[in-house]
C-alpha cells in the first residue's frame, strides 16, 4: 500500500522537481491529505454523529466541538503516522516505537503553539482569525516538517550507532 501511495504521488512531482526536493513534496501531499482528512472525519462528527450535542459518558460531558476534535483526532493522527513513516520519511532508521513517541510529542506541541499562536495573534494582535489560521498553519507546517526530518524520523548515521555501544 505505501508503494502505491508513494508512486500516485510521485506522479505529479515532475512540475514541481526545479522548486522542491521530493521530500518535502512527498510532505506537503502527505501532511495535505491528512489534514483534509481530518477535516472531513470533524465535520462527519460534529454535525451528523454527535448532532452538535454535548457527548455524555457516565458523568462525564464533552462539548461537541471538543469530542469532534478526538473523534478526527483517533483518525488522522494514526493516519499522519503512517504516511510520515511510510511514504516521507521511508529511510529513517530509528525503531518504530522511537518514531511513534517522538510523532506524538511533535503533534502535542503542534497543537499548543497553534493554540498560542492563534489566542496571541487575534487577542494580542487584533488580526483576523482566519488570516490568524494562516498565518498559524505555515508557522506550524513548517516546524512540523523541520522537526520530523531532524527528530522525529531522523536517520542515524554509522558513526552515531557505533559510538553509542
Amino acid at each position: 500500500m505505501k508503494n502505491n501511495i508513494t508512486a500516485f504521488i510521485d506522479f505529479f512531482y515532475p512540475p514541481f522537481r526545479k522548486f522542491i526536493p521530493i521530500q518535502t513534496f512527498r510532505y506537503l501531499a502527505c501532511g495535505g491529505s491528512n489534514t483534509l482528512l481530518d477535516i472531513f472525519v470533524y465535520f462527519i462528527s460534529y454535525n451528523f454523529i454527535l448532532h452538535k450535542q454535548n457527548f455524555v459518558w457516565g458523568p462525564l460531558v464533552i462539548s461537541p466541538y471538543i469530542m469532534a476534535f478526538i473523534m478526527s483526532f483517533t483518525v488522522s493522527f494514526p493516519t499522519g503516522f503512517f504516511l510520515m513513516r511510510n511514504v516521507v520519511f521511508h529511510d529513517s532508521n530509528l525503531h518504530g516505537r522511537v518514531q511513534l513517541f517522538r510523532y506524538f510529542l511533535l503533534v502535542v506541541v503542534c497543537i499548543f503553539i497553534n493554540y498560542v499562536s492563534l489566542k496571541v495573534l487575534v487577542e494580542n494582535f487584533h488580526i483576523y482569525p482566519t488570516i490568524a489560521k494562516i498565518i498559524t498553519t505555515f508557522i506550524v507546517v513548517c516546524f512540523s516538517y523541520l522537526t520530523q526530518r531532524n527528530y522525529t524520523f531522523k536517520v542515524k548515521q554509522e558513526e552515531e550507532e557505533r559510538s553509542s555501544l
